[in-house]
C-alpha cells in the first residue's frame, strides 16, 4: 500500500517529535547512579574481642528506607559492597549484648568507609524487652580434677593424636589474631603481675558479680597454669551471660584439656544459640574429631564452610584432618575441591586439594588423580616456595614412579624449605640407600632420628604442662540424643 502524499510530511514530523521527546522521558525515569561504595569494619566487645556471628544491618535513614544485613565473620569482620549513595543507620546485634548503633553514616561516590562497632554486654539494668538466650539449666557433665596426660596416649595412630591436639590448640586461638592486629600486645606479664590482677578481679567480683569479670579471671587463671579454676570461671561467665564469646571460650577450655564430650555439649548449645557463628561450628567439628567421630567432624566442618565459603578456616581444618587420616573422605574431598576452586592463589588450598587427590589414587599409571595432584602441588610451591610439605609430596609422587633422582631433588628442596620436616629426611635416606649413596643415606637417617627424638621430648613436655580434665558424665547417652 502506498501512503498518501499529503500524510508523509506529517508522519515524518511526528517521528521527529518522538525522537526529541524520548530523551526527556528517559531522563525523568533514569535509575540512580550505580552503587559502588563499600562499608566495612569489625564488631567487637568492650574488651576488643571479636563477636563472630553478630548481625550487622545498614538502613537508609528515611522512614521507608530499605535495610540490608550481613553476619560478622570469625574475626568479627563485616562488609557491605555496592552501597548506594545516601545517609544510613548502621546497627550491630548479638544475643546477650546491647545493640550498637551509628547514625548519619553518609555514603557518597566510591567511598570505602571503615566503621567499627562495639557491643556492650546486656547487664541487669538493661531494657526488660531485651531477651538473653536461655542456656540449659545444668550441664550434663561435671569437671572435678586434672591429671597428667603424658601416660594417657589416645585413640588412633600417633599422627592422628598429634593432629587432634594441634587442632584443639588452634581452635582455642580462633578469633584472637584480629584483636592482636588492632591492639598491640603489652609486655609479657610476670606470674606476680598475674596473681595481683587475679586478686583485684576477685575483689571486683565480690563488689559486683558480673560475667565479664568471671571471664577475665578465667583468662588469668589459665595463664597461671590453673585450668580447673579457669574452666569453672568460664562456666560461670557463660551461665550468667550465654554470649557467643563466653560459650566459645568455655568449650575451647574443655577441648584444650582433653574433655571432648563436655566440649561437644557446650559447642552444640552454642551452635543452637548462634547458628551463624562459623567458629562455633568449626569448634564443634574439632571436638567430634577429638572424640574419634570423623564423620561428625567432617559434617560440622563442612557446614561451617557452607556458612561462609570465603572463610579459609574450615577448609584448613578439613585439610589437616584429611592429611592425617589413611582413609579418604568423599565429603572432605568435595569441600577441598571447592577451596581450591574459590581460592586458586592460596598455596594451602592447592596443597590440601592435592593431598585429597593423592588419597583417591587407583595405582594405575594413567590415573587422572595423580596428574591433577601434581599440577596442584606445583601450583602450591609456585605460590609459596617455602612450603616444604608440597616438595615432600612431589618427591613421594616421583618415588612411586621409580624416578629416584627426581624424588631426591624434591626431598632436598623439602628439607631446605623446612629442616625440621622429619618425614623428608627419612624418605631422603631411603632414596639415597636405593641409589647406592650409603654415606648420604646414613647422614639423613641420623638427622631423622635426632629430629624424631627432639619432637617426642617436646611433645611429652607439652603434654605434661597441659593437664587433662577429669570429668563425669551425668547422662552418658546425652550426646546420642
Amino acid at each position: 500500500m502506498i501512503a498518501h502524499p499529503s500524510r508523509q510530511p506529517r508522519a515524518a514530523a511526528n517521528a521527529l517529535l518522538i525522537v526529541f521527546l524520548i530523551p526527556g522521558l528517559l531522563q525523568g525515569q533514569s535509575p540512580s547512579p550505580p552503587a559502588s561504595a563499600i562499608v566495612r569494619g569489625y564488631v567487637r566487645d568492650a574488651h576488643g574481642i571479636a563477636v563472630p556471628g553478630a548481625t550487622v544491618s545498614l538502613s537508609l535513614e528515611r522512614a521507608d528506607g530499605a535495610t540490608i544485613r550481613t553476619s560478622a565473620g570469625t574475626n568479627g569482620s563485616y562488609v557491605f559492597s555496592a552501597v548506594a549513595q545516601g545517609s544510613y543507620i548502621l546497627r550491630a546485634n548479638a544475643p546477650g549484648y546491647r545493640e550498637a548503633t551509628t547514625t548519619s553514616v553518609t555514603v557518597a561516590g566510591n567511598h570505602d568507609l571503615q566503621i567499627d562497632l562495639k557491643l556492650e554486654l546486656a547487664g541487669k539494668s538493661s531494657s526488660p524487652t531485651a531477651k538473653t538466650p536461655e542456656f540449659f539449666d545444668e550441664p550434663h557433665f561435671t569437671v572435678s580434677d586434672v591429671t597428667d596426660t603424658t601416660s594417657l596416649g589416645g585413640h588412633g595412630s600417633d599422627t592422628i593424636v598429634r593432629t587432634r591436639e594441634s587442632l584443639a590448640k588452634e581452635t582455642a586461638s580462633l578469633g584472637k589474631p584480629s584483636v592482636a592486629a588492632s591492639h598491640p600486645a603489652p609486655a609479657e606479664a610476670t606470674e606476680e603481675d598475674l596473681r595481683k590482677e587475679a586478686e583485684r578481679t576477685r575483689s571486683a567480683i565480690a563488689h559486683e558479680d558480673k560475667a565479664e569479670l568471671h571471664h577475665l579471671l578465667a583468662d588469668i587463671d589459665e595463664k597461671l597454669g590453673k585450668p580447673l579454676d579457669a574452666v569453672r570461671e568460664y562456666q560461670r561467665a557463660a551461665e550468667m551471660d550465654p554470649s557467643e564469646p563466653n560459650l566459645f571460650d568455655w568449650g575451647a577450655e574443655l577441648l584444650l584439656h582433653r574433655a571432648p564430650q563436655p566440649a561437644i555439649e557446650v559447642f552444640t548449645q552454642g551452635h543452637q544459640l548462634f547458628p551463624s557463628s562459623v567458629r562455633m561450628l568449626v569448634s564443634l567439628g574439632v571436638a567430634w574429631y577429638a572424640e574419634g567421630s570423623n564423620d561428625q567432624a567432617a559434617q560440622r566442618l563442612g557446614e561451617a564452610a557452607d556458612l561462609n565459603p570465603a572463610d579459609s578456616v574450615p577448609y584448613l581444618f578439613l585439610g589437616k584432618i584429611q592429611s592425617a587420616e589413611a582413609t579418604p573422605s568423599d565429603a572432605i574431598f568435595e569441600k577441598l575441591a571447592r577451596f581450591a576452586r574459590l581460592q586458586p592463589d592460596n598455596a594451602m588450598a592447592n596443597y590440601y586439594y592435592a593431598m585429597s587427590l593423592w588419597k583417591r589414587r587407583t595405582g594405575l599409571a594413567d590415573d587422572p588423580n595423580l596428574a591433577q595432584a601434581r599440577a596442584q602441588l606445583e601450583n602450591a610451591i609456585r605460590l609459596d616456595p617455602k612450603l616444604g610439605a608440597a616438595y615432600l609430596q612431589l618427591g613421594i609422587l616421583d618415588a612411586a614412579k621409580n624416578d629416584l633422582p627426581q624424588a631426591i631433588s624434591y626431598y632436598q628442596k623439602a628439607v631446605e624449605a623446612n629442616p625440621r620436616l622429619e618425614e623428608a629426611h627419612y624418605r631422603l635416606a631411603q632414596a639415597y640407600r636405593l641409589t647406592g649413596e650409603t654415606s648420604q643415606a646414613q647422614a639423613e637417617l641420623q638427622l631423622y632420628q635426632a629430629l624424631a627424638k627432639t619432637s617426642a621430648e617436646e611433645l611429652e613436655r607439652e603434654r605434661h604442662e597441659s593437664k587433662q580434665f577429669v570429668y563425669t558424665l551425668k547422662d552418658p547417652g546425652y550426646l546420642s540424643h
